[in-house]
């Protein structure tokens, strides 16, 4: 498992693009993103939160809070997704994920923005989600989701996800994709730095 860098979280960062072009900022989120976080969450519609946290929630708990904008090893990483929107950084888009070295699966949840989703930004995110897995040595990306969230769905499917039935809740379903990144692409900042620190390990011993 590759180790991250807390105390410089900004060099993960990445820039990926919208369908229609727009340019959209991938990066882990901060305590100081605390607040636009939770009005990102608050904006979402009744039926995008639901689908988002599998149940109604009108805003994240304040120790819910604190654990999405504190990225750590053990308690998970949110990734945020931003566009400059008249001169000011605007969340319209997250994934939370947590891996599990045990099986070598990353666990993860994804929502965009009402007004941002059928642009693209959904697809971008889960490829860089792939990208990002990769460099934490997860082997497959595990999701769960409300067998009506019919927009998670479809894009699990795009995104070459096979679905199973959850073990526990029949109103969900589960979807898995075993990774495949290929080193020569270097598609996001943590493949690269993770593939940087192996070669410096390597020539080290």
């Amino acid at each position: 498992m590759s180790r991250l860098r807390f105390d410089d979280l900004k060099q993960y960062s990445d820039v990926v693009r919208s369908r229609r072009g727009d340019v959209v900022n991938v990066r882990f989120v901060e305590p100081r993103d605390a607040e636009e976080l939770q009005n990102y969450f608050r904006s979402l519609s009744a039926r995008s939160r639901y689908n988002r946290f599998l149940g109604a929630m009108s805003e994240l708990p304040q120790g819910v809070l604190h654990h999405f904008t504190h990225v750590n090893e053990r308690d998970g990483f949110t990734v945020i997704a931003t566009i400059e929107v008249e001169g000011f950084e605007t969340i319209v888009g997250e994934v939370r994920y947590i891996i599990h070295p045990d099986d070598g699966s990353l666990e993860f949840g994804l929502s965009i923005e009402d007004r941002w989703q059928g642009f693209g930004i959904g697809a971008a995110l889960m490829k860089n989600l792939e990208c990002r897995a990769a460099a934490l040595g997860a082997e497959r990306l595990v999701g769960d989701t409300l067998r009506s969230n019919e927009g998670m769905i479809a894009l699990a499917k795009k995104s070459g996800f096979a679905f199973t039935h959850h073990p526990d809740d029949w109103k969900l379903v589960r979807f898995e994709k075993q990774i495949a990144v290929t080193p020569g692409a270097i598609p996001c900042a943590s493949w690269r730095i993770a593939a940087q620190n192996a070669a410096q390990a390597a020539v080290a011993n």
